[in-house]
């Protein structure tokens, strides 16, 4: 009884954070900050800043095997090699697809990342907010429930997330993409400020070219060193040059020595507890011994990723919530969404051949939002915008979700004698109750847990928009002057873009939400989900700087309700 009480104690904390990606850093941060005793769980290795980062400062030859990846590692990463972003250079960080199988009831690319960090160390940087526009749509449209918060509920903590982060961008006053705190933005290339100045002069200003709203540091910040133009950041940072969990969250929460982060902890499902109507901890199994262990906490952060986090609110089931923990609505699981891309156009710019760049960009260019707005009406709901840039080379490599898999020996090769300027589209895919995840219980991971089946795929309103994605791609650099000008559709399945979303929304309403507006489980109300599933729907901008937001908005509730006693 006595060794049972003492680890009990031992084991208790004020907060829980699961997941130690782009929220769960933000919510160990701003809890710990707070004044609470805070455990971060963390279901894969440990990464330290600058020390693990094993490849960061490698030359292109001192590779085994020149950035290909190996047959063993092609069969036990058999989802991880569908795309871009498992190579050589940091192959330690994306999962074994073997050990952590999903069911595929349609295609799904799931490309996850576990270790301490999460996808923060690996994400593509593009910072964007949501405008009013977004906040809206589902309310105007009929399609998804309508958010519970607008965009004045959340700008003041895109503010703090933004100084917090740094976030390097260009002021532009364009309606559906608000300006925020920026530092000062990265150059946009000879060809690019070509492109902008005839674009935006040919539609008359109704459409804008700007340069990536990107967390690369352009100079030195809260301690961090400022970027180094060398666009190796999926390899970690040395510089901690760009946002991650380990260059800026954690030394924070750390700071205040009221931090415990323990790595190899999965988490199987949250602890209900009856006679509270609370969350009383999580189940924990120990990735190395598989041994099974109990925390306790006050409140729980919910941030293991889109569909890892619904898999422990699914899987976390008793009598009160036989179909998932706060599944009263049964929503949990469903709307799931992704942005659709890999379609656009691309096409040669001519005189500017004694021109080059300086070091390599880890940005590319951004234009935001103009379908469905104003005098621009489609026949489609919702919109996309465009990532991309010029180069003499492959543009691509400007693109974060596109950058990986270019040829290798480009890096050690000339310049090619032409530039090329491309514009790749990201849209909005919109929410759809039968896109869905669910517990497949006929399989198992490598710790005996069941695994969650995906069945999502786009549809008629995401065909129309990619036709748009690509023809207007073409007519605007047509308009910039450039030629030989080529559409391309690429082909896409939902999860390459790693935006996945939704499964746990935000509402007013409890029998269409699981979460309200301050990211609160409207049945369990000192559990918060703070990362992409709790979106409603998911613009067509790049949402890890509104999962900052709505981690600090949330955290911030969380802790004045626990002082007041409400939870």
């Amino acid at each position: 009884m006595n060794i049972n009480t003492n680890l009990k104690e031992q084991n208790t904390y004020d907060a829980i954070v699961i997941g130690s990606g782009i929220s769960g850093g933000w919510a160990a941060k701003e809890l710990t900050e707070k004044g609470l005793r805070v455990l971060m769980l963390e279901r894969g290795m440990n990464i330290e800043h600058i020390t693990d980062y094993e490849s960061a400062m490698k030359d292109p030859w001192e590779f085994k095997h020149a950035g290909r990846m190996t047959q063993e590692q092609k069969s036990t990463h058999p989802v991880q090699i569908r795309d871009y972003p498992y190579q050589e250079a940091n192959e330690k960080w994306w999962v074994n697809d073997l050990e952590c199988p999903y069911t595929e009831d349609k295609r799904f690319d799931w490309y996850r990342g576990f270790h301490v960090g999460g996808k923060s160390l690996m994400w593509g940087r593009q910072s964007y907010r949501f405008s009013d526009i977004n906040f809206e749509d589902n309310k105007k449209d009929g399609h998804g429930n309508d958010w519970p918060i607008r965009y004045k509920d959340i700008a003041p903590w895109y503010d703090y997330a933004e100084k917090f982060a740094g976030i390097s961008g260009q002021n532009e006053g364009w309606p559906l993409l608000p300006d925020g705190q920026f530092l000062p933005p990265m150059d946009l290339n000879c060809v690019e400020k070509s492109v902008k100045e005839r674009i935006e002069k040919h539609y008359n200003r109704e459409r804008i070219l700007t340069i990536g709203r990107t967390a690369n540091l352009t100079v030195p910040h809260n301690g961090r060193g400022n970027c180094q133009y060398r666009n190796l950041c999926s390899r970690g940072c040395p510089f901690g040059a760009y946002f991650s969990t380990q260059s800026s969250t954690l030394p924070a929460a750390m700071a205040t020595k009221r931090l415990t982060v323990r790595p190899y902890s999965i988490v199987n499902h949250i602890i209900y507890d009856k006679d509270t109507k609370k969350a009383k901890g999580v189940m924990v199994i120990d990735a190395e011994t598989n041994e099974t262990m109990e925390f306790y906490a006050k409140i729980v952060f919910v941030n293991g990723s889109t569909l890892g986090s619904t898999f422990i609110l699914l899987n976390s089931t008793s009598e009160a919530h036989p179909n998932g923990l706060g599944n009263g609505s049964g929503q949990l699981g469903h709307n799931l969404m992704d942005h659709h891309f890999r379609c656009g156009a691309e096409g040669t710019a001519e005189g500017f051949e004694d021109k080059y760049t300086y070091g390599r960009r880890a940005n590319g260019i951004y234009v935001p939002r103009y379908q469905n707005y104003g005098n621009d009406k489609r026949d489609y709901l919702r919109g996309f915008g465009y990532q991309g840039g010029a180069s003499r080379g492959n543009w691509q490599a400007d693109v974060a979700e596109l950058a990986f898999g270019a040829d290798f020996k480009n890096n050690m090769s000339k310049p090619a004698d032409h530039w090329k300027m491309g514009l790749g589209g990201f849209g909005e895919m919109l929410p759809y109750y039968e896109n869905k995840v669910y517990i497949d219980h006929s399989k198992k991971d490598k710790w005996g847990q069941p695994v969650i089946a995906i069945d999502c795929e786009t549809k008629d309103n995401e065909a129309k928009m990619r036709e748009d994605m690509m023809n207007d791609a073409a007519e605007m650099l047509e308009a910039a002057g450039m030629k030989n000008i080529q559409t391309y559709d690429n082909d896409y399945y939902p999860g390459m873009a790693i935006h996945e979303m939704g499964t746990a929304r935000m509402g007013n309403d409890p029998k269409d939400s699981v979460l309200n507006k301050w990211n609160q489980m409207h049945e369990v109300s000192n559990v918060f989900v703070t990362d992409g599933s709790c979106m409603p729907s998911i613009a067509c901008q790049n949402p890890s700087l509104t999962f900052m937001a709505l981690t600090a908005r949330a955290a911030d509730y969380a802790v004045k309700e626990l002082k007041k006693k409400n939870i």
